[in-house]
């Protein structure tokens, strides 16, 4: 199948980029960009319910949801069993919904690190804001390098330059109009993502003999759902997305930028929906690649299992529905990025640089601190997916951390009233050594703890899960044992306008 000449595919993907920087530029503009801090971090908290729905499913369905997905529905040693994050972070967006949207923003807080500052001091809050920090920049990282490898399949575009250009566009919209421009883009990604996939699709599946042939053929080769003792790592990992997908300020940024209550638990409920809904076109491009018959395409099977989508997208639809395939792959990208940057940044200024460097920052100070924060967390992002190989195992890592570290936290600040600082502190440091004391092979990092249910496959025993169990036990017994000298603290007033907090 002939090939566009580069210079027009190029040309089409800059047309895009040049679109979405646009409306992020227009974006910011609207309502004359009032709200100060407040407009820069959360829009105002006059987001639509539409727009937040869009922004939040765009926010999850990310480059790496998509190619990671497809992915695992390809691999012939995992499967679709092992496709966990379409259904696991649809499930979290619900748990959230039904059990912390509403109190956050009922709250008025402005950050996911706003009830630990309130209950445990600014120094915990700060604390706490290091695994949060590295989830979202390894998350940024993680989904540039997919983007990088799409970009490069289908363009033969290299690696670092198709990096550089999709994290720089993102950075500057985001930097210029904050939340506002990035809920509004995000609205025009999903759309891309929607029609890019769903119009890519049937052109793969004519080649492959469609619909019926996959389900037929996909099903007879599909691995076996997990037995015996390999079931407990895919507990153990399905927890990790459903419970550890909470904790993310990119969730609670949208949560607390609703206009009201209940369209905070509304837009949980709805972004879940539409979450598990924007997994069906991955899968079906993952299990177009496990049964397509390569050997009659010019480049064979994909030599990795990450490489299914753009090689479907390259070797299995026409040269245009190719080009339209690789925009949709892009605004999965750029609606994860810019979301994952903003989230970080802001906790930075909000909990961070405002309450222990300069506690008497005005506005004006506070929204150039969390633009500048914006451009130093996207080039650490672009950074590590240009220099970093394995990115995806990193940030693996870190959403073990959040799950780890973070659930327990934010479980016990907003339900348990007697939970104090001493407790508080005393279990992220269980849960951090029962995780860590596991090890990661991936990382180099050797288990120092020897769990049961070692094979030679790898460690069958759900250490995550055990480690934050034991992090919300230490907790809770630790508060209480300590709670006559560390009287915990009431879940009052919000930081911009409660006292002093050591």
């Amino acid at each position: 199948m002939r090939r566009w000449p580069l210079s027009v595919q190029i040309a089409c993907i800059a047309a895009f980029y040049l679109l979405i920087f646009a409306v992020g530029v227009r974006a910011s503009r609207r309502r004359g960009g009032e709200g100060g801090t407040e407009g820069l971090l959360l829009a105002g908290r006059r987001i639509p319910l539409f727009v937040g729905v869009f922004t939040l499913t765009a926010t999850w369905v990310g480059g790496g949801y998509i190619n990671g997905t497809a992915e695992f529905v390809y691999d012939s040693q995992q499967g679709i069993f092992w496709a966990q994050a379409p259904w696991g972070y649809a499930l979290s967006l619900v748990l959230g919904g039904l059990f912390f949207a509403g109190k956050m923003r009922r709250l008025g807080f402005t950050t996911l690190l706003d009830p630990f500052e309130i209950r445990y001091g600014k120094r915990v809050a700060a604390g706490l804001f290091l695994p949060a920090l590295l989830g979202e920049v390894f998350w940024s990282a993680a989904i540039l390098v997919a983007l990088g490898t799409t970009f490069g399949t289908i363009l033969n575009l290299s690696f670092s330059t198709s990096i550089l250009i999709s994290a720089a566009v993102a950075i500057s919209y985001t930097a210029v109009g904050g939340l506002r421009s990035v809920a509004y883009t995000d609205v025009v990604q999903l759309l891309c993502i929607l029609i890019g996939l769903g119009i890519a699709i049937p052109f793969a599946l004519s080649r492959v003999g469609g619909s019926e042939v996959v389900l037929h053929s996909y099903v007879r080769q599909m691995p076996e759902f997990p037995r015996g003792s390999a079931v407990w790592p895919w507990i153990d990992m399905a927890l990790v997305l459903i419970l550890g997908g909470i904790p993310w300020q990119v969730y609670f940024q949208r949560v607390l930028a609703s206009e009201n209550e209940r369209a905070a638990v509304r837009l949980s409920y709805v972004a879940g929906i539409g979450c598990a809904a924007m997994a069906v076109p991955a899968v079906l491009i993952g299990a177009i690649g496990a049964v397509a018959d390569w050997s009659a395409t010019a480049a064979g099977p994909p030599p990795q299992s990450a490489l299914v989508l753009p090689y479907v997208l390259q070797y299995l639809t026409p040269p245009a529905i190719a080009v339209i395939g690789l925009g949709a792959v892009a605004a999965a990208v750029m609606s994860s990025v810019d979301s994952s940057i903003l989230s970080a940044s802001s906790m930075f200024a909000w909990n961070v640089y405002r309450p222990l460097f300069r506690p008497h920052a005005d506005d004006r100070e506070t929204r150039y601190v969390v633009r500048a924060a914006v451009v130093v967390v996207g080039i650490a992002a672009t950074a590590l997916a240009l220099s970093v190989e394995s990115v995806y195992v990193l940030w693996c890592l870190c959403a073990d951390l959040v799950y780890v570290i973070l659930f327990p936290q934010l479980l016990t600040a907003l339900f348990d009233r007697r939970a104090n600082r001493t407790g508080v502190i005393s279990g992220a440091a269980v849960g951090l050594v029962l995780r860590l004391g596991g090890g990661e092979p991936y990382l180099g990092l050797p288990a120092v703890i020897r769990y049961p249910m070692q094979t030679s496959d790898g460690c069958h025993f759900p250490f995550r899960t055990v480690a934050m169990l034991s992090g919300l036990a230490t907790i809770w017994l630790v508060s209480r044992a300590t709670a006559s000298r560390d009287a915990p603290r009431p879940l009052i007033d919000t930081p911009s306008h409660g006292p002093d907090r050591s």
